[in-house]
């Protein structure tokens, strides 16, 4: 099961609505490639490189952005979607924490 944390689906939106306000139809561009990007995560999890104890991330291939995941027992946490030029760093305050829902 592949459970997207508030804090993630934040970022989806604000990237969103940027590059829509950048070119109409751009945000729903990016919003099809972080979606075929998480049904990868979800088939094949172990196939991301793991960044840091517990922690993979999946590259997105049209934009500059990284998926940020843990995988559990039972379920796949998307924990961040950043920019790649924002510091990695932000998604560590996330890990660890219980997603919601």
């Amino acid at each position: 099961m592949l459970l997207v944390r508030k804090e993630a689906e934040e970022d989806i939106r604000q990237a969103y609505e940027w590059y829509e306000e950048k070119h109409k139809n751009l945000g729903i561009a990016f919003i099809d490639e972080i979606e075929s990007k998480l049904i990868g995560i979800a088939e094949h999890p172990d196939s991301y490189t793991e960044v840091k104890s517990g922690v993979r991330r999946a590259l997105c291939n049209r934009f500059p952005y990284a998926i940020y995941f843990q995988k559990n027992t039972d379920s796949i946490v998307v924990i961040a979607v950043l920019h790649q030029r924002r510091n990695p760093v932000l998604w560590h305050a996330r890990k660890g924490v219980e997603p919601d829902g």
